[in-house]
């Protein structure tokens, strides 16, 4: 059995360890048939690059003890039939890390002192990611997404899914009486009131109850916004009664049992590209401002000294970009190497790597919107 574990968030405890080899590999990858069966072909020729990087440095047998792991994952026909669009993998001597990702990455097979996370960086900030709350006035889903994909998240388990979890006992639309007043002919009905103010009532108790539990188990510890996709006449009760504050004020009037994931994610991204594209704007903005007034720069050489005193308010990454070389995490100073050199790595994921350990805060951003060609634009705290 192969004793890995599947990341589900940033992996902020591993930023700086000094439990070295750290291996980093990258690999896009496939949902379906005929594609996916050359995802293994394509993981083990990485293994090949990784082995040899290894082996400018280590002994066999430590090399075996980490990539041996490796080749047993290669095998595992279960692992390779439920991946989405990319993997991740971070292993070390203690480490075993492998995420599925919902956008491909570049190929990437690297051996450094510390972990390349760079791509996670972009696949967990939150510019471009959010959750939606599939709700109808009986059941819920939550799904998570990016403008490319979208999948089902699995809820916590104190996420009630359906209306009789959420208020048990207390469900009272299932047994009311429907009776007639006034005998035969008379145009109201015994009940139909009533039961009309009990499903109502039902109907609040029961998404006040999911956004309890949304915001406690899914919108906090994400930090992710959340877009209501739900039917029009649920979504002004529903806020009336929410206390999630990363609940959008832009939703999809839609019932979502009516669409398949592909159109719920065209249908989201409509409504939060707005955002997206407004938050990339004022990130630029805001270093433009800086650098007119000396307080930001696009140098490598000005970034990893501020990185190393503490001094980035925020860094703004290339998503694609690579600089290979190493950063002296003490004084800051950079040397350009070869990204096979077993003792480098890509000095744009050390820097945003400092930069999160600092708690700065670090935005992947596509080419065609950085403000730099020289792959990073960082803004200065003081």
């Amino acid at each position: 059995m192969i004793n890995y574990t599947i990341g589900k968030e940033f992996p902020e405890e591993l930023l700086g360890q000094a439990d070295s080899p750290c291996i980093s590999l990258y690999q896009p990858t496939h949902r379906h048939l005929p594609q996916n069966q050359q995802d293994p072909i394509r993981f083990r020729n990485l293994l090949k690059s990784l082995e040899e990087s290894l082996a400018q440095k280590y002994h066999k047998k430590e090399i075996e003890s980490l990539i041996d792991s490796f080749y047993a994952l290669a095998e595992d026909r279960g692992f390779w039939n439920q991946t989405l669009d990319g993997l991740a993998i971070l292993r070390s001597p203690k480490t075993f890390l492998v995420y599925n990702l919902q956008r491909p990455v570049p190929e990437l097979a690297v051996v450094s002192d510390s972990f390349h996370i760079k791509p996670l960086i972009r696949i967990f900030q939150s510019a471009d990611r959010y959750q939606v709350l599939c709700l109808t006035r009986k059941q819920i889903r939550l799904l998570e997404g990016n403008r490319d994909a979208i999948d089902e998240v699995e809820l916590a388990p104190e996420v009630p899914e359906t209306i009789k979890e959420a208020l048990g006992e207390e469900f009272s639309d299932s047994h009311l009486n429907v009776g007639s007043y006034g005998g035969p002919g008379k145009g109201m009905f015994h009940g139909q009131g009533a039961k009309k103010d009990e499903i109502k009532g039902d109907t609040e108790r029961f998404f006040r109850a999911i956004d309890k539990a949304i915001w406690e188990h899914h919108s906090r510890p994400s930090n992710l916004p959340l877009v209501l996709a739900a039917l029009p006449e649920y979504h002004s009760l529903f806020r009336s009664v929410s206390r999630n504050s990363a609940l959008l004020d832009t939703g999809v009037k839609i019932n979502p049992d009516s669409l398949d994931l592909e159109e719920v994610r065209k249908h989201v991204w409509e409504a939060i590209e707005p955002r997206y594209l407004s938050r990339l704007s004022k990130l630029v903005g805001n270093y433009q401002s800086a650098l007119d007034k000396g307080l930001a720069s696009d140098r490598l050489e000005d970034a990893a000294q501020a990185a190393v005193q503490g001094q980035v308010s925020v860094m703004l990454v290339e998503a694609e970009k690579e600089v290979p070389g190493r950063l002296c995490r003490e004084t800051g100073r950079i040397e350009k190497v070869d990204l096979q050199d077993p003792e480098a790595d890509d000095l744009l994921d050390d820097l945003a790597e400092m930069v999160i350990q600092m708690k700065g805060e670090v935005v992947v951003v596509p080419k065609e919107r950085m403000p730099s060609e020289t792959g990073l634009a960082v803004s200065f705290r003081f």
